[in-house]
């Protein structure tokens, strides 16, 4: 894993984006994204330290400019036992692109306090200013939630969740219904493989508990508060939460929220209520999980979507987790998302069977509602023997993030 110390070998396609070789295909992860984990603090904050072992405390994360200049505006942040700096923040992929792109001679750079990179600088590298002093710089790829390739697959999905699916029409139109879906099974293969290895790499650093803890709460502040959620998830472990120790109502006070454009439903003080409520009612629900994992249905389950459901009791399968692992609490689409990014990838991570035939056929969850209108045009979701299902919608996702990558490396020259 990337937060492990073991550094993707990078290709550079433009300027600020760089390419690497992931195990189920290329992927490119640009600084736009790097900017975008700083925002959201999508690292281990408490962790955080210059390259010289100096602690830095970020008390905030300073104004994201998408204009000229440092990449954030009047940050707020500590040094050590320091007073309390306000200043710039630029950031960069490497160290070293701090001279490259001419910032030591550049005045608009002259209230730079911190240099943020992804990778950790070579030995002796430094950064300096323009007057000469050097910058406190800190690396955050040995601090990430997830590894890059996650980051890069969350962040491209992210992107296409709102636009139009016409694309995918005018891609599919000449296939007959059986091909199409055939196409699309083998994308969704790949997300579903992607998925647990993804899954396998959070438990072999957390550890079981831990990670269901994690995935569980980041599945809850999708899409717009995951990683407060993650700092919450370890800041306050689920023994805490067991034991009625956690404040719901001040932990949903803070700051480090986003709630603009989220819906009620997910406002954090309600998905922690929930959360709270779930471990309550299920404090092992850790253990259940692992148990009823034991018995789901493995392999490919046939192709077609309801009767798989009907022969392998999908419905049954459903209630249980949402009864015996949730408490009752969670239902709906939310409940659907958590089972498939969640609970099947941990479970498979975890005990080495094959549940990709059981996540394909799974109902649908938190699908963007264009690729579900696109899964209805071109017959893959309609009626009781296609019903609407996790599979092809993953399988347009996969299709899509590849064009993605496609056109980026034609555009990039």
């Amino acid at each position: 894993m990337d937060m492990a110390g073991e550094q993707p070998a990078e290709r550079p396609v433009a300027a600020g984006v760089a390419e690497f070789q992931g195990e189920y295909g290329a992927y490119s992860f640009s600084e736009k994204l790097l900017q975008k984990i700083w925002l959201r603090g999508a690292f281990d904050r408490a962790a955080l330290t210059t390259s010289d072992g100096v602690r830095v405390r970020v008390h905030h994360p300073g104004r994201w400019n998408l204009l000229g200049g440092p990449d954030f505006k009047d940050a707020r942040l500590r040094l050590g036992d320091g007073p309390e700096l306000t200043g710039d923040i630029e950031l960069h992929l490497h160290a070293k692109d701090w001279a490259v792109h001419g910032h030591a001679s550049d005045p608009a750079y002259d209230r730079v306090i911190l240099h943020v990179v992804l990778f950790p600088p070579d030995p002796g590298q430094c950064t300096r200013a323009r007057d000469g002093r050097e910058l406190p710089v800190v690396a955050l790829l040995p601090l990430l939630h997830h590894d890059l390739e996650q980051f890069a697959a969350e962040e491209a999905v992210e992107a296409l969740a709102n636009r139009p699916a016409s694309r995918l029409l005018a891609e599919f139109a000449p296939l007959s219904p059986e091909e199409c879906a055939a196409r699309l099974r083998r994308h969704a293969r790949a997300r579903w493989e992607q998925k647990v290895r993804f899954a396998r790499l959070r438990v072999d650093r957390l550890g079981w508990t831990a990670a269901c803890h994690h995935a569980a709460l980041e599945i809850l502040g999708y899409r717009f508060n995951r990683a407060p959620m993650l700092r919450l998830a370890a800041a306050w472990p689920l023994d805490q939460w067991e034991r009625g120790g956690v404040e719901v109502s001040m932990l949903a006070d803070g700051e480090m929220w986003n709630r603009q454009g989220v819906r009620p439903a997910n406002l954090p003080a309600r998905r922690l209520g929930q959360y709270a409520a779930w471990v309550r009612a299920v404090p092992d629900w850790t253990g259940r999980l692992v148990r009823i994992g034991c018995g789901l249905p493995v392999g490919s389950l046939g192709p077609a979507a309801g009767a798989a459901r009907r022969t392998h009791g999908l419905a049954d399968w459903r209630r249980r987790l949402a009864g015996e692992v949730c408490g009752g609490v969670l239902g709906g689409p939310r409940l659907d998302t958590l089972v498939c990014d969640g609970f099947l990838p941990l479970i498979a991570a975890e005990s080495g069977r094959d549940l990709g035939g059981l996540w394909q056929h799974w109902y649908p969850g938190d699908l963007p509602p264009s690729l579900m209108l696109a899964l209805r045009e071109l017959g893959l979701a309609g009626g009781r023997a296609q019903p609407a299902a996790h599979g092809p919608g993953q399988g347009l996702l996969g299709w899509l993030l590849d064009q993605e990558l496609s056109d980026g490396r034609s555009g990039a020259g």
